[in-house]
Order: C-alpha cells, then structure tokens, then sequence
C-alpha cells in the first residue's frame, strides 16, 4: 500500500509495516505539469491565497489515489489542517501526526508509539528499520560533505538526494543503487571552486531553475537547510527518539538558528539566501533570522511552481555581486 506523507515524519513505521512511503510535496514538484495540479485544486475551491504546496499536495494525493495519508498537523504548515478535512471528504483516509513545539520527549515518543500501532508494528521494529537506512543516510551526508567540502556536487544534485530522504522514493534499495552510482560519477569529477559560498535557508523553494541560475552567476550552493535535516546525518548512531528530536524543522525556531550558525561557520557561507513560500506564516520567522545571523541574507518569496521571476532574477544577481565585492575587499 502507498502511504502519502505531507512532510518527514518517523518513516521507519511505514517501511516496518511493509508500505510504501510517498512524500506527496515530491510527486507534486517533479509532476510533469505542477501548476495544473495547483489549478486543478483551485477549481476544486481552494482560494488563490493558499499555499501553493498543500493546493499542489491535495492535486497530487488524488491524482495518485492514495489511500492513506499521515498528515503533520503540528509542527508544520497550518493549513494541513483543512487540507486533510477535504481529502477526508474525498475518500483518503488521515492519520494525523504531531511533532510538540518543545521537542518534549514524552509526547513524541507518545505519537511516535500511536502512529506504529496504525501500521501494526512494534518500537524494536522500527528500530530495525532505523539501524536499515542508516548507511543509506550516511551516504547521503557524504554527498552533502561532497558539495561543500569537495567541491564535486552542485546545489541542485545535493538538494535532490536530501530531499529524498523524506521517503526515499518509496524504496530504500533502489534508491540506495541509485546514490552508490551517483557517488562514484561525482568522484571522478574535478573539483569547481564557486566565487562564493551561498546557504538556502527555508522549505525546498517551489521555483525549477534557482540552483541553475546561481550556478549560472559563479556562485555555489553549499548548504540546503531543510533538505540536509532531512537525511537525519546528525544522528545517524541514535535512537529513534532522539533522531527524531534533533530534527529542527517541526520545532521551535532557535534550534534552526543554532544550526543555521554551526553550519554557516562550518561551510565558509559567503550569504544566506532565504525562502519562503507565499501565505505562509514562516514568512514572520524571516526577521529573525535576518537578526540572527552573521552573515548577509536575501529574502526570496515564491508562489506558483515554474522559473524565477525578472524581479527575483535581478535580486539574486544584485545579492551575488554584493557577496563578491564583500568578499574582495
């Protein structure tokens, strides 16, 4: 059975349970026509002033008739909320999952246990499944480790592997031949050593061409935020409890921040380009990451899936020749 997700959560009770994880923002963003799934929910009701991804989301779980989806309904976008109710009318069935806002141990263990007694697997079981994908994972990090530090794997190549650790592709194994063949084609590159280091902090940006056209400037991105929180390398020895505290995404924004920091000193980040999609309420938490960070940082809003904008073009190019300059002098 497929099991939509609508962001990570514990997928190891999924993979216990013999299902098939389908993290519905991917099958969305890679579709072969994303904004006729956004048009398709619209014509549905959906108002224009809804977030892109859960109109994109909703497209994509029907089109796709999944069965059954876990629904993030703390922790994530708060329009899940009523996303869910209009799928629940559609026939899917939700399992609702929460992540609490304090990291607080005994609520997530709570909602972690809930959610393997859906799928009718065990604690040990998931475990098993944990310890399974954690070679997968470090192989991951290593492609990540490549891209900063070796200079052999561009933005967008590191952005899609992390990505897809929030199901992988729905088999681990096939996705795992699929890293061991890209790992031995990025060793054999040379090394590109970009003009300057950029970090993309903020949800996967809904635009197709963003890491083309900074690549296009000479410059490089070095670090994906969420993306890289996705593959849980921090943890990759831990239980399943504290990968799954570790994980900034759901929580509150200060362990983004200190991350955010630890990364940015780590990498040599030149600047900070951060994305936020248009309606949503994380588009407040950008202030405070301007006040929290050491480095320079651009702002850059999204809508509708599709290439950059001129005004979001001539932004990115003015903030890349600002990076350059500053490094210069």
């Amino acid at each position: 059975m497929r099991i939509g997700l609508t962001t990570t959560i514990p997928v190891e009770m999924i993979l216990a349970a013999g299902a098939e994880p389908v993290d519905l923002n991917n099958i969305f963003i890679t579709d072969e026509d994303p904004a006729r799934l956004v048009a398709r929910a619209e014509m549905d009701g959906y108002p224009r002033t809804a977030c892109a991804w859960i109109k994109g989301i909703y497209a994509a779980a029907l089109k796709h008739e999944i069965p059954v989806v876990v629904a993030v309904t703390q922790g994530d976008c708060a329009q899940t909320h009523a996303m869910i109710e209009t799928l629940a009318e559609a026939g899917v069935r939700i399992i609702p999952f929460a992540y609490p806002y304090d990291r607080d141990p005994d609520l997530l263990r709570a909602q972690m246990r809930r959610l393997a007694d859906h799928f009718g697997v065990g604690w040990e079981e998931a475990e098993e499944q944990r310890r399974r994908l954690a070679p997968l994972r470090a192989k991951v990090a290593e492609i990540d480790r490549l891209t900063w530090r070796g200079g052999l794997v561009n933005g967008w190549e590191n952005h899609y592997y992390q990505v897809c650790c929030s199901d992988f592709k729905g088999n681990p194994e096939q996705f795992e031949a699929e890293v061991d063949e890209f790992l031995d084609r990025a060793r054999g590159r040379t090394p590109v050593e970009p003009t300057v280091r950029i970090g993309v902090a903020g949800v996967p940006t809904i635009y197709s061409d963003l890491y083309d056209f900074i690549q296009g400037l000479g410059a490089g991105v070095v670090l994906n935020e969420m993306q890289r929180q996705f593959t849980m390398a921090d943890c990759l020895d831990c239980d399943l409890l504290k990968q799954y505290r570790r994980y900034t995404y759901p929580y509150r924004l200060s362990g983004r921040i200190d991350d955010l920091r630890a990364q940015i000193e780590l990498r040599e980040i030149d600047g900070v380009i951060h994305y936020t999609q248009a309606f949503c309420f994380r588009q407040i938490q950008d202030l405070l990451l301007k006040r929290s960070l050491a480095v320079p940082m651009l702002s850059l809003e999204g809508e509708n899936p599709g290439p950059l904008d001129a005004r979001s073009r001539l932004r990115i190019e003015a903030f890349v020749e600002t990076l350059v300059a500053r490094k210069r002098h």
